[in-house]
């Protein structure tokens, strides 16, 4: 059970820091005794366990870290033990001909404190007022990072770095010796000092980064030359990336000159390949270079607390066009009223923002189709297979955690079992990747779920693809990985990354959607056709999925109404504890589908009206329901999307036109940030993990 082994690893965490401690005791014991082989041990076990912990287990030392016992703290305690045992082994003098170790032991930690200084410093010059991708910033004189553990992991270069200094002190101990004591402290020395030194070439000229005012400078005038028209504008989590990356297709083929606008420097490296310019504005003066730009237009995916800020630009306009649409309220998020246009995909979304009377006008409804969904295929009819392939995609379970939200708690069990229970059923399970992050039970029902369908594999055979295709897949996910992925060192920074990722060559587009293909193909040929798959991964994307389904359970959600362009037969759990009347009455995009209870009872008859054994009755519901959310196929929503774009883009320029007939030679700019947001970005800056771990390859 997944509480069983949370549990245990907890006992197991208590269990090292208990240790830990006990290492602490022993060596203040043996100290003062003193006797030399504890005295000895305890020292360099509790010195090697810090440091292996510090190296494995970063997070459990992290604890310590919050009651403000963190690793140089641990070092000095450690070290001045072992300067009590000194004092109390007979033959040792360390306060008489011997106190020079206790003055180069000072020295240790005054070059520790130093090399930290100078790694601030580094870290500092080397973080820019933005980070760009997919950009020629080569005039921005950027270079390749320091080693980590001299600019970034300060615990882990404290303790390695003390390593000899703390060997020869208690070989000194050991043999009464201080030449020991000397050598150690004196290579401790010369790794702390050698460390500071090599850092500071950092912050040479050769080496030391632009001026801020400089960057903006010269992003300035790439903006100038490139003169974007479209941006998409995006600011989230690190599990939100997701919502961009569906509309990354559909920007490569936008009318004008598409850029993506991020808010968060860890985002730059969530963001799925793409041949579009990347520019994150972490703080907000320096986002409003964009007024001054040619930017005409901004699509939101999402609702963030940063976009009120980019909403103060008065120079773009901006469309909201979601991240998928729902019967769900956060559909029609009355901050939708805050954009210019809200578009949606067809006449359900307009009449749904109308029913919920949110202070959206109707005028300012654009209905322009779905473009990202022209990869999935319309079904052919009744499943003709030896298995029928059932994609069972629930989505989490909200903010507020409705259990109406998602099925996995009250229904997903059940659906599961009754579809394992059928000989003939395929399943192909793909959680929504954010399960369990507000409900811990949800996360539970979702690991019983996965050990289900691994159990039930068990219980199957049959023949499988042969050594063929499992290398074929290993070719084509290196072939992907080449074109989609950048290989950074370990040591590589935010500032050494976009020096790496600047702009791409050309063609590469065509050859990644070229490289994504062949790896679909692989995928799905090297697993037999009868055994139960678990996706969990972002490849392969639920939109692959569908082509390989022959029918779709899930819930209330956008999955519903993508699924819905392939015509083939779908179902919803109801766990909302409405009646089936009520559910299709409330929930227009479930109206055309089999409604499964938490029992799921109405599993086998579903799987019948899918196989052609008993008639589809939801056939010509399903047709209808598609145009209305959805739109017409024609003309193809790509055309309408970007038949939109040139008409915001028209607003956006007659409202110049206007501004310069009022004689308006600049638009009055808003640059000064008010008292909470100054406030705010400082405590932002502050939280901002100063680790590698901050920016994510």
């Amino acid at each position: 059970m997944p509480s069983a082994g949370l549990a245990s690893r907890r006992v197991v965490q208590l269990s090292v820091l208990f240790a830990m401690f006990a290492l602490y005791v022993a060596q203040l014991v043996s100290a003062l005794v003193p006797y030399v082989p504890v005295f000895v041990a305890a020292s360099a076990a509790g010195l090697a366990l810090d440091t292996y912990l510090q190296f494995k287990q970063p997070g459990l030392l992290s604890l310590l870290g919050k009651i403000r016992f963190d690793v140089t703290v641990r070092q000095l305690l450690r070290d001045m033990l072992i300067l009590v045992g000194l004092l109390r082994i007979d033959g040792i003098d360390p306060l008489g001909e011997q106190a020079p170790l206790l003055i180069a032991l000072l020295a240790v930690y005054v070059l520790h404190f130093g090399c930290q200084a100078a790694a601030v410093l580094v870290r500092r010059t080397r973080t820019l007022p933005i980070v760009t991708r997919n950009i020629d910033s080569s005039a921005l004189r950027l270079s390749a990072a320091p080693p980590r553990i001299l600019a970034r992991r300060a615990s882990h270069r404290m303790l390695a770095f003390s390593i000899p200094a703390t060997a020869g002190l208690l070989l000194t101990a050991a043999t009464t010796d201080a030449f020991w004591g000397g050598i150690g402290i004196g290579l401790s020395i010369a790794l702390f000092g050698g460390g500071m030194l090599y850092l500071a070439t950092w912050l040479l000229p050769k080496k030391r980064a632009l001026s801020e005012q400089k960057v903006m400078e010269w992003l300035d005038k790439w903006l100038a030359a490139y003169k974007p028209t479209v941006a998409m504008y995006f600011s989230g989590g690190t599990t939100s990336a997701y919502q961009a990356n569906m509309w990354l297709s559909t920007l490569a083929d936008v009318d004008g000159k598409p850029l993506i606008v991020l808010r968060e420097r860890f985002m730059v490296n969530k963001i799925d390949a793409t041949d579009v310019p990347i520019i994150c504005f972490p703080k907000v003066a320096t986002m409003f270079s964009l007024e001054n730009s040619t930017l005409k237009m901004m699509l939101h995916p999402a609702n963030a607390a940063k976009t009120s800020q980019v909403l103060r630009i008065p120079t773009i306009k901006h469309a909201f066009i979601n991240h998928g649409e729902s019967d769900k309220l956060s559909s029609c998020n009355p901050y939708a009223k805050a954009y210019d246009e809200v578009w949606v995909a067809g006449p359900a979304a307009r009449d749904r923002y109308q029913l919920a009377d949110v202070g959206v006008e109707d005028k300012d409804v654009v209905e322009v189709g779905r473009p990202q969904l022209s990869p999935i295929k319309v079904g052919t009819g009744p499943a003709k297979g030896a298995y029928t392939t059932v994609l069972y995609a629930p989505t989490w379970e909200g903010w507020d955690g409705n259990p109406g939200n998602t099925s996995v708690i009250l229904a997903g069990e059940n659906i599961v079992r009754h579809l394992l229970a059928d000989e003939k059923v395929r399943l192909i399970y793909k959680p929504h990747p954010m399960t369990g992050s507000q409900v811990p039970a949800a996360g539970e029902a979702n690991q019983r779920i996965m050990a289900m369908i691994r159990e039930a594999n068990t219980r199957r055979s049959g023949a499988r693809p042969g050594p063929e295709a499992a290398a074929e897949l290993t070719r084509a996910a290196a072939a992907l990985d080449e074109l989609t992925s950048t290989a950074f060192r370990t040591s590589a920074d935010e500032m050494e990354k976009m020096m790496l990722q600047g702009k791409p060559e050309g063609g590469r587009a065509a050859a990644v959607a070229e490289a994504i293909a062949a790896w679909e193909q692989a995928y799905w040929a090297s697993f037999p056709e009868w055994e139960h798959l678990i996706v969990t991964e972002a490849r392969p994307a639920i939109f692959t999925c569908f082509n390989q389904a022959d029918v779709l359970i899930s819930d209330v959600s956008s999955v519903v109404s993508d699924w819905l362009s392939s015509e083939k037969p779908y179902a919803v759990a109801n766990t909302s504890g409405l009646s089936e009347t009520d559910f299709r009455t409330g929930f227009p995009t479930v109206s055309a589908a089999t409604i499964l209870t938490p029992e799921a009872k109405g599993v086998p008859a579903l799987l019948a009206a899918v196989r052609g054994e008993s008639e589809d009755v939801y056939a010509e519901a399903r047709l209808e329901l598609k145009e209305h959310l959805l739109g017409p196929s024609d003309p193809p929503s790509m055309d309408r999307f970007n038949g939109a774009v040139r008409a915001l883009c028209e607003r956006a320029d007659e409202r110049r036109v206007r501004m310069a007939e009022r004689g308006e030679t600049e638009i009055p700019s808003q640059r000064e940030d008010s008292v909470e947001e100054q406030v705010a970005e400082a405590i932002e800056a502050e939280a901002a993990p100063e680790s590698e771990d901050s920016v994510t390859a």
